[in-house]
């Protein structure tokens, strides 16, 4: 069996992240049962989704993980030429939504845990396959729960999320908050004497738009990133039932992504002091006005150092001497930050194809991956 032969059933299990994924990760279960791999479902509460725990090798010794999610972002409103949850191969790619972020990597990890089935290996090897990482890496928490109990963690982890197989040392963190903005309602002809909502999640959203403008010009930077500063971005703006009703209510959705060196939390203090004055302003002419601040989700950054012995070991894996940080967030800074386990991000493909129409993995990157998961299992057997 091959990787690609696992990714084809992998990508007809529709598992975008409103969906149940207990029937994929059933059939990962099976697929590793039948070659002498007991692994453990961690579910929700709704019985509906679960985390893929499984090790090949001595249970009572630290051993390497290999993370990976198993959801996916959403098709809708997306013009698709090839159909997303079939695998389809034209020429040097396969197509379909999850190739490239992430069950490409998911594939290659199942393959290489029945490869290591049949050898004795002096180090472990784990898996860690979670749901739910697309909203924020939610679903990961409880198997991270579970590890937090365990005599015996792994002693290093890769998540295999796509960085064309460059190993990321770092990505950064995320706090994602909803402002619940207060006006006073009335009718749009007498607008000047109601306070609306609206209007006050705009001065709210300026207030965004000025310290963003700041951290850009004077805040901390680490040039590894794409964006070498913290960002605050607007992605939700909901409010209003009429529009000849001055609305009484509204919502901004806002995110703060902080580099290591920063601290989001006086990023939003700052945010909340600035809110303090135009509440102020806004209760001079409606007593009820108000801002409120909702944080519904939250994850570290992961920073490992270039000097770490995760990073040479996964550098040898791959024979690349470079290193790179990612933008996007992962499971990775919650391993490190809550289990203490040194992480770095090294999977097939590149985020450039992710959450896109038509999404693929380049075939060479799926070989490529394989041979270094070929590469860990000949260093598991002689010990890390």
């Amino acid at each position: 069996m091959k990787s690609a032969e696992i990714l084809k059933d992998l990508i007809a299990f529709n598992t975008i992240s409103a969906n149940p994924n207990l029937d994929l990760m059933q059939y990962i279960s099976n697929l590793l049962l039948e070659h002498g791999i007991n692994s453990t479902l961690i579910k929700d509460d709704t019985g509906k989704k679960a985390n893929l725990y499984a090790s090949v090798g001595r249970s009572n010794l630290s051993g390497v993980m290999l993370s990976g999610h198993t959801d996916v972002v959403p098709v809708d409103g997306q013009d698709w030429t090839k159909p997303p949850f079939e695998l389809t191969q034209e020429n040097d790619k396969f197509y379909g939504r999850g190739t490239c972020d992430m069950k490409g990597f998911v594939a290659c990890a199942i393959i290489a845990a029945i490869n290591a089935s049949k050898q004795t290996l002096t180090t472990p090897l784990h898996l860690a396959f979670s749901y739910d990482e697309e909203i924020g890496c939610v679903g990961v928490r409880s198997m991270i729960d579970m590890l937090a109990k365990s005599p015996i963690r792994p002693a290093m982890c890769i998540v295999g999320e796509p960085t064309s197989l460059t190993v990321a040392t770092g990505h950064k963190g995320k706090v994602g908050m909803i402002a619940h903005c207060t006006g006073k309602e009335g009718h749009s002809a007498l607008a000047p004497f109601a306070l609306n909502a609206l209007h006050l999640g705009c001065d709210f959203i300026n207030i965004l738009r000025d310290i963003q403008t700041d951290i850009e010009a004077n805040g901390i930077r680490d040039t590894d990133y794409d964006v070498p500063y913290s960002t605050i971005h607007v992605g939700k703006f909901n409010g209003g039932i009429a529009l000849n009703v001055v609305p009484n209510s509204c919502e901004v959705a806002f995110e703060i992504r902080n580099i290591a060196e920063d601290d989001p939390q006086m990023i939003l203090d700052k945010i909340k002091q600035a809110t303090v004055n135009i509440v102020r302003q806004a209760r001079k002419k409606a007593s009820e006005a108000d801002i409120q601040i909702e944080i519904f989700n939250t994850y570290p950054g992961m920073y490992t150092k270039n000097d770490s012995a995760v990073v040479s070991f996964v550098k040898s894996l791959t024979g690349a001497n470079d290193t790179c940080k990612v933008a996007f967030g992962t499971e990775g800074g919650l391993f490190s930050k809550e289990l203490g386990i040194p992480t770095v991000v090294c999977g097939p493909g590149s985020m450039e194809q992710g959450h896109k129409p038509d999404e693929y993995i380049e075939i060479d990157q799926l070989n490529r991956c394989d041979h270094m998961l070929a590469k860990l299992i000949e260093q598991l057997k002689v010990g890390v």
